[in-house]
Protein backbone atom coordinates (compact mmCIF):
# COMPACT_ATOMS: atom_id res chain seq x y z
CA UNK A 1 0.00 0.00 0.00
CA UNK A 2 2.85 2.77 0.72
CA UNK A 3 4.45 1.76 -2.39
CA UNK A 4 1.15 3.14 -4.15
CA UNK A 5 0.74 6.16 -2.19
CA UNK A 6 4.76 6.95 -2.99
CA UNK A 7 4.16 6.70 -7.25
CA UNK A 8 1.16 8.94 -6.70
CA UNK A 9 3.61 11.14 -5.18
CA UNK A 10 5.82 11.11 -7.62
CA UNK A 11 3.50 11.33 -10.33
CA UNK A 12 1.68 14.18 -8.75
CA UNK A 13 5.22 16.18 -8.38
CA UNK A 14 5.87 15.51 -12.08
CA UNK A 15 2.87 16.89 -13.26
CA UNK A 16 3.37 20.07 -10.70
CA UNK A 17 6.85 20.29 -12.26
CA UNK A 18 5.93 20.27 -16.11
CA UNK A 19 3.36 22.99 -15.22
CA UNK A 20 6.02 24.96 -13.85
CA UNK A 21 8.07 24.40 -16.52
CA UNK A 22 5.17 25.67 -19.06
CA UNK A 23 4.96 28.78 -16.95
CA UNK A 24 8.11 29.40 -16.93
CA UNK A 25 8.00 28.89 -20.68
CA UNK A 26 5.53 31.06 -21.08
CA UNK A 27 7.07 34.07 -18.89
CA UNK A 28 10.42 33.28 -21.25
CA UNK A 29 8.44 33.50 -24.47
CA UNK A 30 6.62 36.99 -23.32
CA UNK A 31 9.83 38.18 -22.32
CA UNK A 32 11.61 37.48 -26.02
CA UNK A 33 8.37 38.98 -27.53
CA UNK A 34 8.50 41.98 -26.01
CA UNK A 35 12.04 42.38 -26.34
CA UNK A 36 11.52 42.15 -30.16
CA UNK A 37 9.23 44.42 -30.25
CA UNK A 38 11.02 47.06 -28.14
CA UNK A 39 14.05 45.92 -30.13
CA UNK A 40 12.28 47.38 -33.54
CA UNK A 41 10.10 49.66 -32.33
CA UNK A 42 12.72 51.51 -30.48
CA UNK A 43 14.83 51.54 -34.05
CA UNK A 44 14.03 54.80 -36.09
CA UNK A 45 14.24 54.37 -39.62
CA UNK A 46 17.59 56.93 -38.90
CA UNK A 47 19.34 54.77 -37.61
CA UNK A 48 22.30 54.15 -39.77
CA UNK A 49 23.14 50.47 -38.55
CA UNK A 50 26.22 50.08 -41.14
CA UNK A 51 27.61 53.31 -40.98
CA UNK A 52 28.24 53.85 -36.85
CA UNK A 53 29.65 50.28 -35.57
CA UNK A 54 28.66 50.92 -32.16
CA UNK A 55 24.73 51.19 -32.87
CA UNK A 56 25.28 48.20 -35.60
CA UNK A 57 27.24 46.16 -32.16
CA UNK A 58 24.46 46.93 -30.07
CA UNK A 59 21.50 45.90 -32.14
CA UNK A 60 23.71 42.62 -32.79
CA UNK A 61 24.21 42.08 -29.30
CA UNK A 62 20.08 42.33 -28.86
CA UNK A 63 19.56 40.12 -31.75
CA UNK A 64 21.69 37.41 -30.22
CA UNK A 65 20.16 37.90 -26.92
CA UNK A 66 17.00 37.07 -28.74
CA UNK A 67 18.17 33.87 -30.28
CA UNK A 68 19.87 32.67 -26.97
CA UNK A 69 16.37 33.26 -25.46
CA UNK A 70 14.85 31.41 -28.09
CA UNK A 71 17.15 28.73 -28.31
CA UNK A 72 16.27 28.40 -23.45
CA UNK A 73 12.49 28.47 -24.60
CA UNK A 74 13.32 25.66 -26.57
CA UNK A 75 15.43 23.56 -24.26
CA UNK A 76 12.51 24.16 -21.07
CA UNK A 77 9.80 22.68 -23.72
CA UNK A 78 12.38 20.02 -25.26
CA UNK A 79 15.08 18.93 -23.22
CA UNK A 80 17.83 17.43 -24.69
CA UNK A 81 21.62 17.71 -25.88
CA UNK A 82 20.83 18.98 -28.74
CA UNK A 83 19.45 22.13 -27.63
CA UNK A 84 21.66 22.39 -24.92
CA UNK A 85 25.03 22.10 -27.37
CA UNK A 86 23.20 24.84 -29.59
CA UNK A 87 22.54 27.12 -26.52
CA UNK A 88 26.64 26.97 -25.82
CA UNK A 89 26.93 27.31 -29.42
CA UNK A 90 25.64 30.50 -29.44
CA UNK A 91 26.67 32.25 -26.42
CA UNK A 92 30.11 31.23 -27.22
CA UNK A 93 29.44 32.88 -30.90
CA UNK A 94 28.10 35.93 -29.29
CA UNK A 95 30.78 36.44 -26.58
CA UNK A 96 33.23 36.32 -30.13
CA UNK A 97 31.48 38.25 -32.22
CA UNK A 98 29.88 41.10 -29.78
CA UNK A 99 32.67 41.01 -27.06
CA UNK A 100 35.56 42.77 -27.22
CA UNK A 101 38.10 40.21 -27.41
CA UNK A 102 41.68 39.69 -28.40
CA UNK A 103 42.88 37.59 -30.89
CA UNK A 104 43.65 34.50 -28.82
CA UNK A 105 40.23 34.93 -26.76
CA UNK A 106 38.95 34.29 -30.34
CA UNK A 107 40.88 31.49 -31.24
CA UNK A 108 39.98 29.84 -27.85
CA UNK A 109 36.42 30.89 -28.96
CA UNK A 110 36.66 29.34 -32.12
CA UNK A 111 38.10 26.21 -30.62
CA UNK A 112 35.32 26.14 -28.18
CA UNK A 113 32.20 25.40 -31.16
CA UNK A 114 34.09 23.59 -33.08
CA UNK A 115 34.58 21.11 -30.13
CA UNK A 116 30.77 22.06 -29.04
CA UNK A 117 29.86 20.90 -32.62
CA UNK A 118 31.85 17.96 -32.75
CA UNK A 119 30.73 16.40 -29.22
CA UNK A 120 26.88 17.01 -30.88
CA UNK A 121 27.66 15.64 -33.89
CA UNK A 122 28.50 12.20 -31.48
CA UNK A 123 26.09 12.61 -29.62
CA UNK A 124 23.34 12.92 -32.02
CA UNK A 125 25.30 9.60 -34.10
CA UNK A 126 25.25 7.92 -30.62
CA UNK A 127 21.74 8.66 -30.33
CA UNK A 128 20.83 7.08 -33.79
CA UNK A 129 23.16 4.03 -33.22
CA UNK A 130 21.66 3.14 -30.35
CA UNK A 131 18.01 3.84 -31.68
CA UNK A 132 19.18 1.64 -34.67
CA UNK A 133 20.66 -0.85 -32.61
CA UNK A 134 17.28 -1.00 -30.44
CA UNK A 135 15.37 -1.99 -33.47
Amino acid sequence: MPDIWLEKVKKGLHIVCNVMELILAAAVLLGIVCSAFHLFRGMPASVNLLGDTKQFQHFLEQIFMLVIGIEFLQMLCKPNADNVMEILIFLVARHMIVGDTTPVEDFVSVISVCLLCVLRRYLHNQKTKDGKEGA
